[in-house]
């Protein structure tokens, strides 16, 4: 619990486990072994006229599973989240908000021509945006209607990795996706490629808001880095309106971990100094730099724990494993509110708040004395008393296992 710090559940799993959002902002999609699980948080959000009231009940794993031999990239956009399976190319559909029900809906099972380390992204018009490609080389990503027929395609993405919703036009989405040669960015029906200075540019890790038209973007330029790490200091702010990119040089390298997104679309990075670096994403100016954890460096194995954060409802939480500490920064003010110490050294860090949009929904005036803690009802359910803990999230963060579930996984 992130008012006090307190354990509500612990579960045990086989093999290395990577914790991705389900879509609803209750649920958890863990992905581990050849399969993606639903985890509940326990955070449930009920409509109550033009607000919502929120409860708690007893985290735990579900039993609502997915079979993914491999399972990769799990996307939730729009009204439908996406689940990619490295090992056979099979991509499951399922509807989100079925889960708070205890029910797994699957709306669609299809797969791309050949299994490969991919992604797909659901499209608000019912389409689907997917990579094609071969466990040796990808470099395509198609745009499938809802018939399934491929309606826009482009080859230009060598090594595409990464991917990230932007704000959208009036025809409909804007996604950005990370190749070897520039971003390739899809809008009004057409792909579109950014153009770089030199032969080789990698923005392999990438973060998209749905208000903002700028995606934040690690900015790799090495093809042969010394060592087979390159730590680059430069963050890339691709602009999707105008498929250009200004780049932004923090002065302190970072990793695949250390990118998200603000509530009004900042731009946040934490670097190995120690600092959370906020930044307007249109201008590129540092708005804040924030110390919150000690000096740290990207280990040689990416599934080495390492520093990282998560961003929910105006928070940074940001996780330091060597110091086993979390850290809350209200992201606005660049002011740090909250530290507490963790029992465990986290491998992953999911928030949740009980609704999609990852904020919480405030009803004005809202009495604390009837027990709605400004718009926030947490019942005392299944033994769990949060009276009096305002605005409270529910972060999971589990310690990895021994295998890699995605082998071949690039970041």
């Amino acid at each position: 619990d992130s008012a006090d710090g307190a354990v509500l559940d612990e579960t045990d799993l086989e093999g290395y486990v990577r914790l991705n959002p389900a879509g609803d902002g209750r649920h958890v999609a863990v992905s581990a072994s050849d399969a993606v699980t639903m985890y509940d948080t326990g955070l449930l959000a009920q409509g109550h006229g033009d607000h919502f009231h929120y409860y708690v009940q007893d985290p735990a794993l579900t039993d609502l599973s997915v079979e993914a031999p491999h399972p990769g990239h799990v996307v939730p956009h729009g009204d439908r989240t996406a689940i990619f399976a490295d090992g056979t190319g099979a991509i499951t559909l399922i509807d989100p908000s079925a889960l708070g029900d205890g029910e797994l809906d699957v709306l669609e099972e299809t797969s791309t021509e050949d299994p490969h380390h991919g992604v797909a992204v659901p499209l608000s018009d019912g389409g689907l945006l997917t990579t094609q490609g071969t466990e040796d080389s990808r470099s395509t990503v198609q745009v499938l209607d809802a018939d399934g027929k491929v309606t826009a395609e482009t080859d230009d993405c060598p090594g595409v990795h990464g991917e990230a919703a932007a704000q959208p036009t009036e025809s409909g989405d804007v996604v950005s996706l990370g190749c070897e040669n520039g971003s390739v960015i899809y809008r009004d029906g057409e792909f579109h490629k950014v153009a770089i200075d030199g032969d080789y540019q990698r923005s392999g890790n990438q973060k998209g808001h749905e208000d903002s038209p700028i995606v934040l973007a690690d900015h790799k330029v090495e093809a042969e880095p010394e060592g087979g790490i390159e730590r680059p200091t430069e963050i890339a702010l691709i602009d999707t309106r105008h498929d250009t990119q200004q780049i932004v040089d923090l002065g302190s390298p970072y990793w695949f971990r250390s990118l998200d997104r603000g509530p009004d679309g900042e731009a946040l990075v934490l670097t190995y100094d120690g600092e959370l670096n906020i930044l307007d994403p249109e201008s590129g100016e540092i708005l804040h730099e924030v110390p919150v954890t000690g000096e740290w460096e990207e280990g040689e194995n990416w599934q080495e724990a390492g520093p990282m954060l998560s961003v929910a409802d105006g928070t940074a939480f940001v996780v330091d494993p060597e110091a086993k500490k979390l850290t809350m920064v209200d992201v606005a003010s660049g002011e740090v509110y909250r530290t507490l110490d963790l029992p465990v050294v986290p491998h992953e860090i999911q928030v949740t708040t009980g609704t999609a949009s990852g904020e919480y929904e405030i009803a004005p005036g809202a009495d604390e004395s009837e027990g709605d803690h400004e718009g926030h009802d947490h019942g005392e359910e299944d033994g769990h008393d949060h009276e009096g803990e305002e605005g409270h999230d529910h972060g999971a963060s589990d310690e990895g296992g021994a295998e890699d579930s995605h082998e071949g996984h690039d970041h």
